[in-house]
């Protein structure tokens, strides 16, 4: 049996994304994504994300197990904080539940549950 890489799950709870002192997005239906044995990353549903917040960046990247990436700067009242979300447009079928979602670095944004 092949074990999956990659397994994902309803965050459960609310979760809210800080930065600069604004409150960016705040869900009731966040994803959990595992990724092998890494933390688990929180992606947020584009309609709960402050949208005005995010700037499209040109940084894009490509995992093996999810596809292309594409990232967003937080534009705050401190100024801009670069590459701070990413999302997966069209992700691999196997992790298709993350598409119309966006994660942020919890070194650039505070990702909690209330």
């Amino acid at each position: 049996m092949v074990e999956k890489h990659i397994t994902i799950s309803a965050a459960g709870g609310t979760w809210v994304v800080r930065a600069q002192g604004a409150v960016i997005a705040e869900s009731s239906n966040a994803l959990k994504l595992y990724e092998g044995s890494a933390d688990p990353v929180i992606y947020f549903p584009r309609e709960d994300i402050g949208m005005i917040f995010l700037e499209d960046s040109d940084q894009t990247s490509h995992c093996p197990h999810k596809g292309d990436a594409t990232y967003f700067h937080i534009e705050g009242k401190s100024g801009r904080i670069e590459n701070a979300g990413w999302s997966y447009v069209t992700p691999k079928e196997e992790v298709s539940r993350i598409a119309g979602h966006i994660a942020f670095y919890e070194d650039k944004a505070t990702v909690e549950q209330l």
